[in-house]
């Protein structure tokens, strides 16, 4: 399945209670460690490429207090140092 010609060994130390966990699917699948841990691994490195979406931040939209509620509109004339200019040092 991940079986490649150029593969290198890496150790690493876990917890007890991921190594159990790894060692339980393992045998319930009838799978290597390697194999279960290469995987989770592989799904990690997937789900990290994938840029948020709206529903991931849904939960921050609008949840500053203070604001003016017509900021998204007119954006230009709340900006105090002008809208595309650097501000003076």
């Amino acid at each position: 399945m991940y079986y490649t010609s150029c593969m290198k060994s890496v150790t690493i130390r876990l917890p007890d209670s991921l190594t159990e966990d790894i060692e339980a699917e393992a045998r319930r699948r009838k799978m290597s460690k390697t194999d279960i841990m290469r995987e989770r691994l592989s799904r990690n490195m997937e789900n990290a490429k994938v840029p948020p979406s709206l529903e991931a931040i849904a939960d921050l939209i609008g949840s500053i207090d203070g604001l003016p509620a017509d900021l998204s509109r007119n954006k230009r004339a709340y900006l105090k140092a002008g809208y595309g200019r650097k501000r003076p040092r």
